[in-house]
């Protein structure tokens, strides 16, 4: 497969040290260039190829959802933002994905896999010697006015607390004020399961389960009964509880 040719646009030099730090880990895609604008990012674009942007929406001068208007034949765009309010116009514009920051290596993953190359064939993670469930993946939560590292691994279950999650580990227990469903969509779906209005359970981590609940180490997660089918039928059960 020939090399996916990436432009970083972003106006924090720490983004693009983490999103370029996880492209070095897929040896199918390769970063042509950076720029901390998109009026540089213009530029850039009508001299040299580039197949994939990953591209800040929030920056001066011009906003990433402007750059993209400006582009008559544009490449495959990746979002990246802070702000969850883009997300419908985003989408509007017929981007492959949309990423909140702060990106996990898990996410970042679900993302570029939605890339295909010209024949039509995915791109495999698999083959490029990097597994989707990384064991460095982490997310930064907000508690107690600091952000707070939790690593995807150590995660037991997160519940909601109305206007407040509970993120469960071995070691603690992280308390921060957002919903349960903005959580829900930064998480990979693949490693993690909406189970009730309140509960999402890292799926590696259940060691029984019934037709009304489900066991991590230590502790017992009720399964929602507008859940229970779609629950037991991913965990392969439906017809055997």
């Amino acid at each position: 497969m020939t090399k996916v040719k990436c432009m970083i646009v972003d106006d924090e030099p720490l983004a693009i040290e983490i999103i370029e730090s996880y492209l070095e880990r897929l040896s199918d895609f390769e970063v042509v260039a950076r720029c901390n604008n998109a009026l540089k990012a213009f530029e850039i674009v009508q001299k040299e190829k580039v197949d994939l942007i990953f591209l800040d929406i929030q920056m001066p001068k011009l906003t990433g959802i402007d750059f993209i208007k400006t582009l008559k034949d544009p490449p495959k765009i990746i979002l990246t933002t802070a702000y969850r309010d883009y997300a419908i116009e985003s989408y509007e514009l017929d981007v492959v994905d949309y990423l909140l920051k702060p990106i996990s290596f898990d996410r970042f993953l679900v993302a570029v896999q939605k890339i295909y190359n010209g024949n039509g064939d995915k791109i495999s993670i698999e083959k490029q010697g990097v597994d989707i469930k990384d064991s460095d993946a982490y997310i930064y939560l907000k508690s107690d006015k600091k952000m707070v590292k939790v690593m995807l691994d150590d995660i037991l279950y997160i519940e909601s607390l109305k206007d407040y999650i509970r993120v469960r580990t071995d070691e603690k227990d992280v308390i921060s004020h957002q919903k349960i469903s903005y959580l829900e969509e930064k998480l990979p779906g693949e490693y993690f399961m909406r189970v009730h209005r309140s509960f999402i359970v890292p799926i590696q981590k259940i060691t029984s389960y019934s037709a009304s609940s489900i066991e991590v180490p230590g502790h017992e997660v009720p399964i929602g009964r507008l859940y229970k089918n779609d629950v037991l039928e991913r965990l392969g059960s439906r017809n055997h509880i």
